[in-house]
């Protein structure tokens, strides 16, 4: 099943006190990878997020981005630091006796007193909201689930084009290959009437047609490639994360079409050659993107 690892998925749920939305996106990633951006007051269920995500997405970089408006998730409250305040009335009163003041401090200037009120916060445990947040993020996993598949359809569609594409250069070069021996048998023929003035060696000409042949041989490779792009179409059917093994197969055709360049000694089969590792690499940078 081929599965796109880029995408983008949003819900929103709601009630007459508060709306919650979830938005992620995705971009491939070699492993699997989620980043959760939420308030903070949310942290201790970070990771059952993740987990829900996780049962949906298989692999790439996710972003989260939770967002919520209306109630608010933590009740606040006025904190005093008795203590400091004591030592700021204490000191304003010996300054006041030290030099003879008389304005005595006002409620305003307490107010203002630096560190001594501060607003603090306690977290709501509403399991209500927890279960929303589950809801809107399942949700939004689902929908960027289903735009990656969107995608990934169209990306098989374009590798099956591809894989056409590399069966026909792997055709052309089967076809060029005999007559790469044959036009070299013919070339030392020659050479060697030339040297000789006419007289030709057939034992001597046949052994080194024979040695070209061995180190020219490319059925091998041509046979390994085949066998690769059969697997590489029988591995999109399956119904699970192909895209490591996919890039796996990708490596092996190129090492398969370096071999093959590095053995031609043909101008039609290095052509070929070169066209062919170009394929593989707009296959590659296509395997790269999948699930």
């Amino acid at each position: 099943m081929v599965c796109s690892m880029t995408g983008y998925g949003r819900s929103s749920i709601g009630n007459d006190k508060l709306t919650i939305t979830a938005e992620m996106k995705s971009v491939n990633h070699r492993f699997f990878e989620i980043n959760v951006r939420m308030p903070r007051q949310l942290m201790s269920i970070e990771d059952k997020i993740k987990k829900v995500i996780s049962s949906i997405i298989n692999r790439g970089r996710v972003e989260v981005y939770i967002t919520i408006e209306g109630e608010s998730l933590a009740d606040r409250f006025i904190e005093v630091d008795w203590n400091l305040l004591d030592q700021y009335v204490q000191a304003a009163a010996s300054i006041q006796n030290r030099y003879d003041l008389h304005n005595g401090l006002q409620l305003t200037d307490l107010l203002k007193l630096e560190h001594v009120i501060a607003v603090g916060e306690q977290a709501k445990g509403n399991e209500e909201i927890h279960s929303m947040i589950f809801a809107a993020v399942q949700d939004a996993a689902e929908k960027l689930k289903d735009m990656r598949m969107a995608e990934g359809a169209h990306l098989k569609i374009d590798l099956h084009k591809q894989l056409a594409f590399m069966e026909s250069y792997v055709s052309d070069i089967e076809k060029y290959a005999p007559q790469v021996v044959l036009r070299y048998k013919q070339r030392l023929e020659k050479k060697m009437a030339e040297l000789s003035e006419g007289t030709i060696d057939e034992s001597r000409l046949v052994t080194e047609a024979a040695l070209f042949a061995d180190r020219a041989d490319i059925a091998e490779e041509i046979t390994r490639i085949r066998s690769h792009l059969s697997q590489f179409r029988e591995t999109m059917q399956k119904e699970e994360s192909i895209g490591r093994k996919l890039d796996f197969l990708v490596q092996e055709l190129n090492r398969e079409a370096n071999t093959i360049g590095s053995k031609a000694n043909d101008k039609e089969i290095s052509k070929c050659s070169v066209e062919l590792k170009s394929v593989i690499e707009r296959l590659k940078e296509q395997v790269q993107n999948i699930e």
